[in-house]
């Protein structure tokens, strides 16, 4: 069953790295560097650590300066497979 989820708040935690919360109460960190070594025009500009850190809450899913935006359902679901979803609060720092 597809858990209807949005991404209501993130946090550039450094390295390609985002803690998200989701809208159902799960948070958890991901590690963006697959994708940015998967390349593609839109990601090409989150190359730069700078710039991947912009990242921002959109329309309920993680968005950048440059248009590119990830599923927050996709997220969530692959995040819950990986078992790195808990129910913990925003990281320190």
């Amino acid at each position: 069953m597809i858990e209807l989820v949005k991404v209501i708040r993130l946090k550039p935690l450094g390295s390609y790295r985002l803690w998200l919360e989701f809208s159902n109460g799960d948070v958890g960190a991901r590690d963006f560097a697959d994708m940015i070594a998967a390349g593609g025009a839109m990601v090409e500009p989150l190359r730069d650590q700078v710039f991947f850190a912009r990242a921002f809450v959109q329309n309920g899913v993680p968005a950048w300066p440059n248009g590119l935006d990830i599923d927050a359902i996709a997220l969530h679901s692959e995040m819950k497979v990986a078992g790195s979803l808990s129910r913990e609060a925003v990281p320190a720092g």
